[in-house]
């Protein structure tokens, strides 16, 4: 079972010492518009429509060395914090054949070396993040319908040069419902996965110089796995559900920074395109002018090349487990930088709180609702204040220590 944060901004602890109340679920007040900027471009990416009580903070990452696509992660939790909704970093993997064959090596990669199911990569994901994954949930079919549009668009709005073989593109939906514990709290959730994969195919050149042999064709494969999770308290979730799928919290990109970004893709792609092809007219000019000695030259950059992936192989197999949980750390440890707050945990139940990070010593009561804050070591509510009180350890945003 998995203790989790009480999400982003998710307590009033910290603020007063009186008890309160547990906040509706419901958005209870209508919606509001939230923006996350590019600062690349210092202007706003994209809106969010969001309940207008809850709290949000999002962010935008570019592609990245293992990403095809820029994408935004962001988390919207209820008054109480015990409720919401996050979209996790992206999970991407690369594999190919012929001088593609070893696809992406970054550590940010996943390990698979090819598609597979959204259903197999939920329960990858949900096993990666310590959720009990109950059972598989009905994808709606208007979301299955938009994943065949997809497909069929991108397919249709692939024209490959004379001699190229089009590419293959697939989005694949699953939802399931997971389960996990809070401290006291028994919370159910939906975790939903989107699995996007491409396929570039190049053909092979014929060599017109002698002793250069004829350079194979290949092909290059990458994924992109989008995951969100929703949660709430097990007998708040349907109405949480439903209030949040009525909303539908996703990003709308703003035009003009839509253009700039196409533009500037545009830009570094004829530039990569320009100097491959400068590279390649240099080597086989240094082919035909030292083919006997580049032999040799050859064959040692080959070895070493083996030797230095099998040393980065043996890294990234040894890192592998730690990348997936940094990334979901990360994004929990930036949500409490960005809202001037931290995570503890109480020692006795396990409840995880969000507090402000002015003060260095936090005590809660034996009720969970009421915590004394003070930056004196010294210091303690036993005994002058009504009830049992215990001290907090400070833990990470996703609360791992």
């Amino acid at each position: 079972m998995r203790n989790l944060p009480l999400a982003l901004g998710a307590t009033v602890l910290g603020i007063s010492l009186a008890g309160c109340s547990a906040f509706s679920s419901s958005a209870g007040g209508g919606t509001r518009e939230e923006s996350v900027s590019d600062p690349s471009f210092n202007m706003v990416a994209a809106t969010f429509t969001v309940p207008a009580k809850w709290r949000f903070v999002g962010q935008y990452f570019a592609a990245g060395n293992c990403g095809s696509i820029p994408y935004f992660v962001f988390r919207a939790s209820s008054p109480d914090g015990l409720s919401y909704v996050e979209d996790l970093p992206r999970y991407g993997w690369g594999w190919g054949t012929g001088m593609a064959a070893n696809g992406k090596r970054d550590e940010a990669c996943m390990k698979l070396s090819s598609a597979i199911p959204a259903r197999e990569f939920l329960k990858i994901v949900s096993a990666t993040l310590n959720l009990d994954y109950v059972s598989d949930a009905p994808v709606p079919a208007d979301l299955v319908a938009k994943a065949r549009e997809y497909e069929q668009n991108m397919k249709s709005g692939s024209h490959p040069p004379a001699g190229m073989r089009a590419g293959d593109y697939s989005r694949d939906i699953a939802w399931g419902i997971v389960r996990y514990k809070n401290g006291s709290f028994a919370m159910k959730g939906r975790l939903t996965a989107t699995v996007n994969c491409s396929t570039n195919y190049y053909p092979g050149m014929k060599s017109v110089v002698r002793g250069v042999p004829d350079r194979p064709g290949f092909s290059s494969s990458h994924c992109d796995g989008f995951v969100r999770l929703m949660a709430a308290p097990e007998q708040r979730f349907d109405a949480t559900a439903a209030m949040l799928d009525a909303i539908n919290i996703a990003p709308r990109a703003n035009t003009q920074w839509l253009q700039a970004y196409m533009q500037r893709q545009q830009q570094e792609g004829q530039e990569i395109m320009d100097n491959l092809r400068r590279a390649s007219d240099a080597r086989m000019k240094a082919q035909a002018d030292n083919f006997a000695q580049s032999q040799a030259v050859r064959q040692r950059m080959h070895e070493q090349f083996l030797s230095t992936m099998q040393r980065g192989t043996d890294l990234s197999m040894r890192h592998a487990a730690d990348v997936a949980n940094s990334n979901h750390r990360m994004a929990s440890d930036v949500v409490d930088y960005a809202l001037d707050q931290r995570t503890v945990r109480d020692p006795t139940t396990g409840q995880l709180s969000k507090v402000s990070s002015a003060y260095s010593y936090t005590w809660v009561d034996s009720t969970g609702k009421t915590s004394y804050q003070t930056n004196d070591p010294n210091a303690t509510p036993q005994g002058s204040l009504p009830g049992n009180w215990t001290r907090q350890q400070v833990v990470h945003g996703d609360g791992s220590y």
